[in-house]
């Protein structure tokens, strides 16, 4: 809560379309690379002033060198890039993505695509909502979270290695089939927009957990969104899930596994619904309790990659050493050192290890 090209496009067609068996583990393993996103609350609202405001974690905190450990050093293929709706159209709702803002992130997306990752994940960070108020319920339009998407998707959807994560952690959300509506219409607009074939993450209500994302309804409802064609293909299911006492992701001891509770049912669900799903936010402590219970879960969704197609941690990028659920390496010249918990589990499991 927390909060080779053508051969990457066809197989993953064809696992979104078909999934079947996969006994080794998951397709995509990495981490968030926080910043840009610094300065967004629950509630919707993104900071761009004061000491709260989005980082420019490139030029801030070396977000590439890291990225590039992560690849190189660890082998893992993933990162999730998160920003603010506000960041993106400098506080102008409905307005055109601005063109210095734009330009500071674009160069965390391209440090992603240049890193040798195979998945760089566009992440709107704001709950459903832009300064308090939901997304089609009583605040912005559907049009208008829509638009933002078109110009994103009109910027980077010719990049095979782009996947759109509509947005971060939806919750509170009074009407579960209007929300999926309005992400039916991002999707029309993402697709329309020439981005026919990348993966677009669908998140649902109560901070999108994948403990409640069948019994809440979500799962039912955002099974119901399409492409244009009507496929399902590359739709995929954007769930969280944090190990803390209270799935808040705010303290540093786990105290469990989240398998029977969350990724069993779940995976049962898209199983019998033919679906696949990621989960695109889990994190711990550098904790020996966070190692125990972290590395069980990630186990688990590699023996379940028939369903579940990756993992992302929270995170790395701009926090520091003294945030509970740090993950960003530390550098010492040319060299980096992973933290304990990205160490055992995030790398670990990537790794068979």
């Amino acid at each position: 809560m927390k909060a080779s090209v053508l051969a990457f496009t066809s197989f993953a067609t064809f696992v979104a379309s078909s999934p079947t068996p996969r006994a080794t583990k998951v397709q995509y393993a990495g981490v968030n690379i926080a910043g840009f996103d610094f300065g967004c609350t629950t509630d919707g609202s993104c900071s761009l002033t004061g000491t709260s405001k989005p980082y420019d974690i490139v030029t801030g905190a070396n977000a590439v060198g890291q990225m590039n450990h992560f690849v190189k050093d660890d082998t893992l293929n993933t990162f999730r890039l998160p920003v603010g709706w506000q960041f993106l159209v400098n506080g102008q709702l409905g307005g055109q993505l601005n063109p210095n803002n734009l330009g500071q992130y674009d160069r965390l997306v391209q440090g992603c695509l240049s890193s040798g990752a195979v998945l760089c994940i566009i992440d709107i960070h704001n709950y459903a909502r832009y300064n308090g108020k939901i997304v089609g319920q009583g605040g912005p339009t559907n049009a208008q979270l829509a638009d933002v998407w078109k110009q994103l998707a009109t910027k980077y959807g010719k990049q095979s290695k782009i996947a759109f994560g509509v947005m971060n952690e939806p919750h509170d959300i009074p009407d579960i089939k209007a929300w999926a509506a309005t992400v039916q219409e991002v999707v029309i607009a993402i697709r329309g927009a020439g981005a026919t074939s990348n993966l677009i993450l669908l998140p649902g209500n109560g901070y999108t957990s994948a403990e409640s994302f069948v019994p809440s309804g979500s799962a039912a409802a955002l099974a119901a969104v399409t492409n244009p064609d009507n496929t399902t293909t590359n739709l995929i299911m954007d769930v969280h899930k944090y190990l803390d006492s209270d799935n808040s992701g705010t303290h540093t001891e786990c105290v469990k596994d989240n398998i029977s509770n969350a990724f069993q049912p779940l995976a049962d669900w898209l199983r019998t619904n033919k679906r696949l799903a990621i989960l695109t936010e889990t994190g711990g402590g550098n904790t020996a309790s966070c190692q125990k219970y972290m590395c069980d879960q990630l186990k688990y969704l590699n023996q379940n990659a028939d369903v579940y197609i990756g993992y992302t941690g929270w995170a790395a990028g701009g926090f520091a050493s003294t945030y509970e659920l740090n993950e960003t390496p530390t550098q010492s010249g040319s060299s980096w050192t992973d933290t304990s918990l990205v160490k055992s589990c995030i790398v670990g499991a990537w790794k068979g290890v």
